[in-house]
Formats: structure tokens, sequence, C-alpha cells
């Protein structure tokens, strides 16, 4: 019964990868020969990665639970609460490293554990559910502390400037010195749980359930699927994804403030997007969704580099992009539709 299935040929979600990772290279190669200087030294790529360490994290508990046709839009304000309370705890508290992760991780389980239960025993509409949740972290966020500040705690300082050092990609700067590329130690992180989540999706059962789930709730319920518990499960990582991202962030930004993170919800809902992730769910790629980042971020690098520094500008090339993908993934979803009325 399976080999019908693959002479089909390519599947709807590795053609979207396939588009979304042609697209970044497209533009990423077209910046190196139009623009060139910053964008042809490996140190710019890797500072793309540096500075969007935790977006790819938050992204991914996104895409998982997009792909159970669900939307979580907490987890900028989940990343802005787990920045302050670290910060708070380690500057204010004489706190450690170890405790400010616990801190992190306490705060995402506990998100995704009210909001999973909401969504997925109690019937409520994800989008409502995440609002409240982005309400109340962005209001726990001020009543923890007001005023920004940096963190001046000198294990969480050491941390924080610790590079890894990328082996072949350093250059020679004008005064004949090399400089080694390096990363930060949050991009490790986010590919190290690109690569977990990219196994957890493909090869084990909870994975194929959440697939499953956001193509069609009756009949993953027909396959005996616990639905319910399914969805929950979703939230539940998106909302661990959350935390740990947040604390990704803070040892990027080494500080608090009721600020910080803001509009990492939409910048990670149009990464998935343009990761290949479709908003009506049971399609999706983690692998998609890094590309998504790493193209969200790319083409806001061009549109900054071309002089044009006003937020608008940024805003109107997201929105343009955006807009490409989701009629991509239409035309995509409508030829499916064709292809099974054709049979």
């Amino acid at each position: 019964m399976k080999s019908p299935k693959k002479s089909k040929g390519i599947t709807n979600s590795n053609l979207l990868l396939i588009i979304t990772i042609v697209v970044f290279f497209a533009m990423y190669i077209g910046a190196m020969i139009f623009q060139g200087k910053g964008f042809l030294k490996p140190q710019t790529f890797l500072n793309i990665l540096n500075a969007n360490a935790a977006l790819i994290i938050t992204s991914c508990g996104m895409s998982i639970v997009m792909i159970t046709g669900g939307i979580d839009i907490s987890v900028g304000g989940v990343a802005a609460l787990v920045s302050m309370c670290c910060a708070v705890y380690l500057d204010f508290h004489d706190g450690n490293v170890f405790g400010a992760v616990l801190i992190a991780l306490g705060i995402g389980l506990a998100f995704g554990l009210v909001q999973g239960f909401l969504v997925a025993y109690l019937g409520i509409q994800p989008f409502i559910v995440s609002l409240a949740g982005m309400f109340f972290a962005r209001g726990m966020t001020t009543i923890v502390n007001t005023n920004p500040f940096n963190v001046a705690n000198e294990a969480f300082v050491a941390l924080k400037n610790t590079r890894v050092v990328v082996p072949g990609l350093g250059v020679v700067n004008k005064i004949g010195k090399y400089v080694d590329a390096y990363v930060e130690i949050g991009v490790v992180v986010a590919l190290l749980l690109v690569v977990i989540l990219f196994c957890v999706l493909r090869w084990t059962k909870p994975g194929r359930n959440f697939y499953a789930v956001g193509g069609n709730q009756q009949s993953a319920l027909m396959l005996g699927i616990n639905v319910k518990r399914t969805k929950f499960l979703a939230h539940l990582l998106c909302g661990l994804l959350a935390g740990i991202g947040g604390f990704v962030y803070f040892m990027h930004v080494g500080s608090g403030s009721a600020s910080h993170a803001s509009g990492m919800e939409m910048n990670a809902i149009a990464s998935s997007i343009i990761g290949g992730t479709m908003l009506t769910g049971g399609v999706g790629n983690i692998i998609g969704t890094l590309f998504g980042v790493l193209s969200l971020s790319t083409i806001q690098n061009i549109v900054s580099s071309a002089g044009l520094d006003q937020a608008w500008w940024t805003g109107i090339t997201v929105a343009a992009m955006l807009c490409l993908f989701l009629v991509i993934q239409s035309v995509i979803m409508n030829r499916k539709k064709k292809i099974k009325r054709i049979k």
C-alpha cells in the first residue's frame, strides 16, 4: 500500500522546503554579487545566526503548533518575561546561571501547560488563549521590574561572552591580523534543537501524530490518535521552546527590559510560513523553518545595507515576502486538490 505514495514524487512539504532553500540562496548570493563587501565575509552569515538563535528556537515551537492546526502568539511575551526574571534573579538575588536556566524552563513549561490544557481539553481557540498569554506575559514582565538594566553577574557575563570558533572561516583584517570566525553558545543550542526536533517530527510516533491531527482531525481519531493529548503536547513543546528561546535571547542581549523580544511572535509566524509550514496544518518542516528565519533576516539585512534604514521599508519587504510564500502555498494546495479530484 505504501508504494503508490512513493510514486507520486515530491511531497508538498518537500516542495515548499526546496522553494524556501532556493529563495534563501538566491537572495544571499544576489546580495553577495550586488552589495558585496559585508555579505562576502563568512562572519556576516554567522552574525545572522548569532542575532537570530532565539528566533530559530521559538519558530520551531511555532511550527509544531501550526502543524497541528493551531497557533501561539505568546512566545515573544514569554521570551521577554524569561529575560526579565532571569536578569532580576541574577543581579538582585545573587542567583547563579543554573538557577536562571531552571527559571526559564519553568516559565516556558508553565505557559505551555496552561495554554495547552485550555486549547486541547477545554476547546478554546488557540489564538484567543495565546493572545491572553501574550498580554499576561508582557504585563508580568513589567511587574517583575519596570526599568531596563544590564546584568552584571560575573558568571553570566562570562557565559554571554563565550564564543565558539568556527575553523577555516576566519579572515585577515586591515592590519594583517587573522580574526577567527565565531558563533555564540545560543547558536549551538538552536542548531542542536533543530536537529532533535527534525528527528522527532520525522521518525517518532508523536511527530507523525502532529501531522495527522493537523491534516484531518476526524481521520486522526479514526486511526486511534488521541487528538486532545497531541494538541496539548504541541503547545507544551512550544511553551518549553519559548522558555529556552527566551534564555538564549537573554544570553544574546545580556539585559532585562519590558520591551525585549518585541514582535518576536510575528517574526516566528512569518518564519514558519516562509519555511513551508501551512497555516491550515498538516504540512511543515523544521529545516524549512530554519531557512525561513535565515531568509527573513537576510532580506532585512539587504534592505538595511541598501540604505533603507526606515522601519517601514523592512516591514514592506517582509510583507511582500510573506505574501509571496502564501501565494505559493495556495497554488500548491490547489494543485493537490485537483490531483485528488482527478483520481
